[in-house]
């Protein structure tokens, strides 16, 4: 199980601070689990984590065998939760460069921009390639997935033919309403369920999540496992729950006057968890003029690029630091006999162990600094770990909303930019 280490936050706060907050985050947890805040109809991401596989999940799975069996390429098509959490979950546990390996369907992503270069980059890596889709969207008329589905519908019909393409197309949306199931219904694709009490940011555990990852060869039991585990150790109501440390340790930090949070981590792999985790807090947070600004950074590589300004910028930002076990299997730094590079003093070492004097010395310098550090401690990368990791931060998130005053569920200064956009687009109903 993974633990939250807040010892490195002291110095102008003390555990009477910290002990002060404890009523406050006691209500917030139980408003969440009773379902009596705002927002209360979109809980249903609490309920999701479960150590039995559901029927979906075995739909899941056998969806993800004929795609791996008939596909080169799968392309996942969303935007927001419905991109960042499937892509966060396969870069962190697979690697970065999942797709050179070439034993798995490689996996694209589109429809999560308007980008002409990176659309016309996508349908060269198809060409000559046998490829399905899964068009996720609750509504199906967000501007970004619509387009890129309707161009993928129309290269899979002239590769394939009508009928033949229908079985490439996996769609993950609404159970009852909306375009896109009035498509999937009408053209007979295989469909799966976002729950309607599951907004975007908080569905990466059901087939919106759930498909891609077993496309990639994850296995979804696992993870869930990982999840429902996490779900049952995050149920205690004290300080022990890491989820409350956590929560608490962030909104004390932002009332003192650090209002940005920067989540670092010292694996590549890790750099679209760390675009969910943006999206998580920063929806669910940043309204009615509060909110704790969501950053991240990649050490030790943004440490040559960032560490200035970290270390003796404006004292207004606190680190989130996510840990994890070193792998099993270790990679040696050997002996060179000529030394050019200086390196013969670290002959015999492993890399972790290099690796972590680098988190040692850099947490050292910026708590030294003045910058707090809240460490996130798991276990080694796998399914399981990252099914904690999953629920772990969205019950953070749930609490640490409420204690900040505000619903962690809806968006409403998303639709601003859109407005705008569809006025000078000239669509319908939105040229006045």
């Amino acid at each position: 199980m993974l633990n939250v280490d807040i010892s490195n936050i002291w110095g102008e706060y003390t555990l009477n601070d910290l002990l002060s907050l404890e009523k406050e985050v006691f209500a917030a947890h139980k408003t969440l689990i009773e379902g009596k805040g705002p927002g209360s109809d979109f809980l249903g991401w609490l309920k999701l984590p479960v150590f039995e596989e559901t029927d979906e999940m075995v739909r899941i799975r056998a969806a993800a065998r004929r795609i791996r069996e008939h596909s080169d390429v799968f392309v996942v098509v969303g935007i927001g939760g419905s991109y960042l959490g499937p892509r966060a979950a396969i870069e962190l546990v697979k690697g970065q460069n999942h797709n050179l390996r070439g034993k798995d369907p490689q996996i694209f992503f589109a429809g999560n921009n308007l980008s002409t270069r990176a659309w016309q980059e996508l349908t060269a890596l198809l060409e000559g390639k046998d490829f399905s889709i899964n068009i996720i969207s609750k509504s199906g008329t967000t501007t970004e997935p619509a387009i890129a589905t309707r161009a993928l519908k129309w290269m899979l019909e002239r590769k394939y033919g009508a009928d033949e393409a229908k079985k490439r197309i996996f769609v993950t949306t609404d159970p009852a309403k909306g375009a896109l199931r009035q498509m999937a219904t009408e053209e007979g694709y295989e469909t799966f369920v976002i729950p309607p009490d599951v907004g975007g940011r908080y569905s990466v555990l059901t087939a919106v999540g759930l498909l891609p990852m077993a496309v990639a060869g994850m296995d979804i039991t696992e993870i869930m496992f990982g999840a429902a585990s996490a779900k049952r150790d995050l149920e205690i109501f004290s300080f022990e729950n890491p989820a409350w440390l956590y929560a608490a340790a962030r909104n004390l930090l932002y009332r003192s006057g650090k209002k940005i949070e920067m989540l670092c981590c010292y694996e590549p792999s890790f750099k679209y968890m760390a675009g969910w985790w943006q999206q998580l807090f920063g929806e669910s947070e940043g309204k009615d003029g509060k909110g704790i600004f969501p950053a991240a950074a990649e050490f030790t590589a943004d440490l040559h690029s960032l560490g200035q300004m970290i270390q003796q910028g404006e004292r207004n930002l606190f680190e989130t630091v996510v840990r994890f076990a070193p792998p099993r299997k270790k990679t040696m730094i050997e002996m060179d006999w000529k030394d050019l590079d200086g390196l013969n003093y670290l002959e015999g070492k492993s890399l972790d162990f290099v690796e972590e004097q680098a988190f040692q010395g850099t947490l050292q310098a910026h708590t030294d600094g003045g910058v707090p550090v809240i460490l996130v401690q798991n276990d080694e990368v796998c399914d399981r770990t990252l099914g904690e990791l999953f629920y772990f931060f969205e019950l953070s998130c749930g609490i640490s909303a409420y204690m900040l005053g505000v619903n962690p569920f809806n968006q409403p200064g998303v639709e601003f930019y859109k407005r705008n956009m569809f006025k000078l687009l000239g669509k319908p109903g939105y040229t006045n």
